[in-house]
């Protein structure tokens, strides 16, 4: 059985130098109110225009992020290539408001599936539909509201920018991830990522919609989409991932009086993850499916799965996936192993990407077992490189 524990190839990527900035930085991360603190002054000092951008660029961005621009990731690529480790570049800007700002975003993402065309260290792309259209606009949709003449007509761009978008990747043989997001806009993106895989899925899984287990309703959507999947005959692209709005969900539920949608406890989301994994195993002559996640225990539990159905270790319908600058003990460790590995690799302008570097940020504070976990790996890896040095020199 594959083991996490292997230090030595969870950072065979990082210097020492690598090393040392991942520590101090999960160090101060495991600190909320530095986190906190850190956001309100960075944020500021941002919009000042102050002198900071080179302080964040060398430390939280270079540990999260790949670069400025699609060129600046290819460093991040070669090397996560070096270790059998596949690159998912994500165009990390959020916040646009303008029909100009959402063309740019589409030509962006398109950008990526035409680099990821020639470059098998690239298997793969993604996107977020609030990257292309209002989230307002999104949420009338989702809630079945009827739109006016000019929503019906902004509707229909955002409709043309996915369909543009899920093209280019056919048409380039580029598999390519719709994320999930907020539970009150989900409906509409559903709807797209569902009308997408049924153009485009015919042949084999171009495009995979993201089901978040931390809700209560999506393993049974999963089962449901698989369904139709096989009803329409077409393959059903999933990407599995607990979730990331955690928090915003249950306040907007107490806020507006009606049930979280987010499991109560830990173990349930986990139950349901697993179940999911579990459940794409089953199907796997009609789901390609990605496992998105930092958790070992899940990882475990789908090698053990592929393991059981004896199931080739490179099968093209089974992916691992972790994102930049987190959980490379299992990035690695798996990718050694043989493994199907790709990294999420965030990039944009330093300014731009601020929001999604001070939710990583955030979410390590707040999942505290896992920065632990972090941080004790990479203490073993000092250790162990420390102990090295110190052998006798071999005649």
């Amino acid at each position: 059985m594959i083991s996490f524990d292997n230090t030595e190839v969870a950072f065979s990527g990082k210097s020492p130098g690598d090393l040392n900035r991942s520590y101090w930085l999960f160090k101060l991360i495991t600190n909320s109110a530095f986190v906190n603190m850190g956001k309100v002054l960075t944020t500021f000092a941002i919009q000042l225009h102050l002198p900071i951008k080179g302080l964040i660029k060398a430390t939280i961005f270079k540990q999260f992020c790949g670069g400025e621009n699609m060129e600046e990731c290819n460093k991040t690529i070669d090397s996560l290539a070096k270790y059998n480790i596949g690159t998912i570049l994500d165009y990390s800007i959020e916040g646009k408001e303008t029909e100009a700002d959402f063309d740019a975003c589409a030509g962006n993402i398109i950008g990526t599936i035409d680099k990821a065309k020639n470059n098998k260290n690239i298997p793969f792309s993604v996107f977020k539909v609030t990257g292309l259209a209002h989230l307002g606009l999104l949420e009338k949709v989702s809630a079945g509201e009827t739109l006016s003449v000019s929503e019906k007509a902004e509707y229909e761009r955002a409709k043309k920018r996915v369909d543009n978008i899920c093209r280019s990747a056919y048409n380039a043989h580029v598999p390519v991830f719709i994320d999930a997001e907020e539970s009150w806009i989900q409906n509409a993106i559903d709807d797209l990522a569902n009308e997408m895989m049924l153009q485009y899925n015919q042949e084999k899984a171009i495009v995979y919609n993201t089901f978040q287990l931390y809700r209560k309703d999506r393993l049974k959507y999963l089962e449901h989409s698989c369904q139709v999947a096989c009803d329409k005959n077409y393959f059903l692209g999933a990407k599995l991932v607990r979730g990331a709005y955690m928090e915003k969900e249950r306040k907007r539920a107490l806020e507006k009086n009606y049930p979280s949608p987010i499991h109560s406890d830990k173990e349930a989301c986990d139950k349901d993850y697993d179940a999911a994994l579990k459940f794409c195993m089953e199907h796997i002559d009609k789901i390609a499916f990605c496992s998105g996640t930092h958790n070992e225990k899940s990882s475990l539990y789908l090698v053990r799965l592929m393991q059981e159905k004896n199931v080739d270790l490179s099968h093209p319908h089974i992916y691992f996936s972790q994102l930049l600058g987190m959980s490379d003990h299992i990035s690695y460790n798996l990718a050694r192993a043989g493994y199907n590995v790709a990294k999420y690799v965030p990039y944009g302008p330093v300014r731009e990407t601020l929001p999604y570097l001070i939710r990583r940020a955030q979410e390590n504070t707040s999942v505290k077992g896992q920065t632990g976990r972090e941080l004790s790996l990479i203490v073993k890896e000092k250790q162990r490189r420390a102990s090295i040095s110190r052998l006798p020199a071999k005649n």
